[in-house]
């Protein structure tokens, strides 16, 4: 505890002594807009003209302090300058008399505060060279001599290769970072040479070449020392002949360690010396015939050669196998032989022949022929060829045993589908290349394809009418002549049958579905599952509902049907035959719950009895008003005849008109006698002892025509009181009486309506004048 204190009183003293809390310094706020480069005075220069890279930012800050900015000049993707500036003037690169070295493509970055912004590039091209100037140490030097030229480019820069021509040959190359080049120079010929340069200077990805520098003149002379070869013999050279080499100079006239003598045979030095060189060695066909006797003194090389011819005292043996092609474990016989020798100094019988390797499972069976079994891998064979010392090989020879085929497999490719075209492959695991393959059909041969490269395969296209026909078909395989081919087993696979027959069953009953059911929507077909169902609404294309079955069918469940699931319906199904089929329309009609119809059929029982129930009461009320108005008081007038009189209304569809009454005649109201026409009034006199008495009202409204007068005056109504015989007839003798009453006008909107009993009166007489 008391370190942890220690420790904390420590970084606070620290703290304290540097100062205490630092104040935060305000941050300038800037952004990069623009940056871009240009070239003064053009992007194309000729040679010498002073060219000015311009770098130019655009930078926005929030604050007057200056920004410190850090430019770098970029040429062909590598910086040529760097300069940091806190001023916000255009940053100037000169170029003072532009070269072609020059040329390229520039840029310029800015980098503020870790942010950094780069111009596009702009490409300079500078055009123009100087022309080179030659210079020589000396112009006449003696053979083997070596001479010293300095060819020079003026003012140019960059990287530059120098070239020195010996009569417009190029003899050298040298590239330096200057402006000039030296090199020493070895003419090849004694003679007069011309020597000339020129210079390329290397702008990448171009180059730039100089025009030809002046050409000087250069005299060899030749020295005296010649170099001489001799061989012996020099006619008729067989192998294994001793050759004898010499190789001597000629006018000595130097110190011997000045001088080298070089004797090679092709490019293989056969010995070394200062003044003269031999050496001895046997004839062979196979080496080389030239001969070289060089000598080397300072730079001074010469050489003198020869071309010797060796006649072969026996050609290469050769190596051949019977037969051509060998199978593991099959008889093979090698034979090797020498095509030719030279008789005059070889017989035959000197010529012997081995195989090499000499644990060769291969016995001799004659001069130059082995026999034996061929191995169950590759082997590689030599022969040696021998005779007077010479040896002689034969080129490897690897024998390389063939495998039998073995017994081939037949399958199906994908799938089999009933009369759609289908590939069956015949394939054996082991067998050399190359193989034919034969398909059968019922032992029949249908078609043969012969494998020789280890990625092909025998695909065999064919097409059945009928599933069992896949069982008929079968594969030989055969690599090797003379012998029985052997046969697969019978194909078998499953067939696709393609769809066919799409039906789509509705449960329950399309007349039995009402709202509220659970709909079954069942997708049937013939052929091969598995099958993709999917089921659809007509006007959608989006299905409804997609399943895979192992089964020839399947179903789609609507549950609790309402109206709204009323349409037409379709299933489609497929399966790997890929044809797609579709069931006819089914039309699903949701017709109304059974509650339903219960519950509209009783409302509208209630209904009617509600409507039987007002129109009795209504019935009710009007002949209760009639009963009411027949109770209305009355006096008694005398009567103006003798006779009992009836008051019968006469009309028409003028008189009962609702909106305007108008009497068709003269006569509105007539008196007649009144047949006993009524069962209810013959009822109703039959059940009182007294008189009844009727009323008729007799509508009097004003006349239509002003010279007809009224019927009565002064009275708008006119009530007759009638007394009837208990037989229904008046009785004119007992009982006569006439009651005129006037109604007051407050009741005679009740005459307006149109009664149902005035229409039992249609049938009464006609009016009596």
């Amino acid at each position: 505890m008391g370190l942890l204190l220690l420790l904390t009183y420590s970084l606070l003293s620290c703290y304290l002594q540097a100062g205490g809390v630092v104040t935060a310094q305000p941050q300038i706020l800037f952004t990069i807009r623009d940056i871009t480069l240009s070239i003064e005075p053009s992007n194309d220069v000729t040679r010498d003209t002073n060219v000015t890279l311009r770098c130019q930012a655009m930078v926005s800050s929030s604050g007057e302090e200056a920004l410190s900015r850090e430019y770098t000049i970029f040429k062909d993707g590598k910086t040529v300058y760097t300069k940091t500036s806190s001023s916000s003037e255009d940053l100037v690169y000169p170029l003072p008399q532009a070269r072609v070295s020059n040329s390229g493509k520039y840029k310029c970055k800015i980098n503020i505060e870790g942010k950094q912004l780069t111009s596009s590039a702009q490409k300079l091209i500078v055009t123009g060279l100087s022309r080179p100037l030659l210079h020589l140490n000396n112009g006449v030097v003696s053979e083997g001599e070596e001479l010293t030229a300095k060819c020079t480019a003026p003012g140019e820069t960059g990287s530059i290769f120098f070239y020195f021509y010996e009569d417009s040959t190029e003899i050298l190359e040298r590239q330096v970072s200057s402006n000039q080049a030296e090199a020493k120079l070895r003419l090849s010929k004694v003679g007069i040479h011309k020597i000339h340069c020129d210079y390329t200077v290397l702008v990448t990805p171009d180059s730039f070449k100089s025009e030809g520098s002046n050409t000087i003149t250069v005299s060899v002379k030749e020295l005296s020392i010649t170099p001489v070869l001799e061989i012996f013999p020099q006619y008729k050279i067989y192998e294994g002949d001793q050759l004898t080499i010499s190789c001597s100079i000629t006018n000595f006239r130097y110190k011997p360690e000045n001088i080298q003598l070089f004797l090679s045979q092709g490019t293989k030095l056969l010995s070394i010396g200062e003044s003269k060189v031999n050496h001895s060695m046997v004839a062979l066909a196979k080496d080389p015939g030239e001969f070289e006797c060089g000598l080397e003194m300072g730079t001074l090389v010469k050489a003198a050669t020869k071309t010797v011819s060796v006649t072969e005292l026996f050609s290469v043996p050769t190596l051949t196998m019977s037969p051509a092609e060998v199978f593991q474990k099959d008889d093979m016989t090698l034979t090797c032989r020498s095509e030719s020798y030279a008789s005059e100094r070889l017989s035959k019988e000197d010529l012997t022949y081995t195989l090499d390797p000499p644990e060769s499972p291969l016995t001799p069976k004659g001069t130059g022929v082995f026999s034996g079994r061929a191995l169950l891998y590759d082997f590689n064979y030599t022969c040696v060829a021998r005779a007077k010392g010479i040896v002689k090989h034969s080129k490897t020879m690897t024998v390389r045993p063939k495998v039998s085929v073995s017994i081939p497999k037949i399958l199906v490719v994908g799938r089999a589908v009933l009369h759609q075209s289908f590939k069956i492959l015949c394939q054996s695991d082991i067998g050399s290349l190359p193989i034919n393959y034969t398909l059968l059909k019922d032992y029949a041969e249908v078609s043969t394809i012969s494998i020789k490269l280890p990625f092909q395969q025998a695909l065999f296209t064919v097409t059945i009418t009928h599933p069992a026909e896949i069982s008929k078909f079968m594969c030989e395989a055969k690599n090797r002549k003379h012998k029985e081919a052997p046969l697969s087993k019978k194909l078998n696979a499953t067939v696709i049958v393609p769809l066919t027959h799409p039906t789509l069953t509705v449960i329950p009953d399309v007349a039995e579905i009402s709202e509220g059911d659970h709909l079954f929507l069942i997708c049937g077909v013939d052929g091969t599952p598995p099958v993709t169902f999917n089921w659809y609404r007509v006007g959608n294309p989006q299905s409804l509902h997609s399943t895979t079955s192992n089964m020839n069918h399947s179903n789609y469940q609507v549950p609790f049907l309402s109206k709204e699931h009323a349409d037409k319906y379709y299933c489609e199904a497929v399966n790997y035959a890929n044809n797609v089929v579709r069931s006819d329309l089914v039309i699903i009609e949701v017709r109304m719950a059974l509650w339903k119809k219960v519950l509209i059929g009783g409302f509208c029982l209630l209904a009617g009895a509600v409507l039987v129930v007002v129109l009795v009461l209504c019935f009710k009320s009007k002949r209760g008003k009639r009963e009411a108005a027949s109770e209305l008081s009355v006096k008694p007038s005398s009567p103006k005849s003798d006779d009992s009189l009836t008051v019968t209304l006469t009309h028409d569809t003028e008189v009962f008109n609702a909106d305007t009454v108008r009497v068709d005649k003269a006569a509105v109201s007539v008196w007649s006698k009144r047949p006993p026409e009524s069962a209810d009034e013959e009822e109703s006199s039959l059940e009182s002892n007294e008189p009844d008495v009727e009323y008729t009202e007799v509508v009097h409204p004003q006349p239509a025509d002003p010279e007809r007068a009224p019927l009565r005056k002064g009275t708008d109504t006119v009530y007759s009181e009638l007394q009837n015989s208990p037989h229904g007839a008046a009785d004119h003798h007992d009982y006569q009486g006439s009651v005129e009453y006037a109604e007051l006008n407050g009741e005679q909107p009740e005459i307006n309506h149109h009664h149902p009993e005035v229409n039992n009166y249609q049938d009464l007489p006609e009016p009596v004048d």
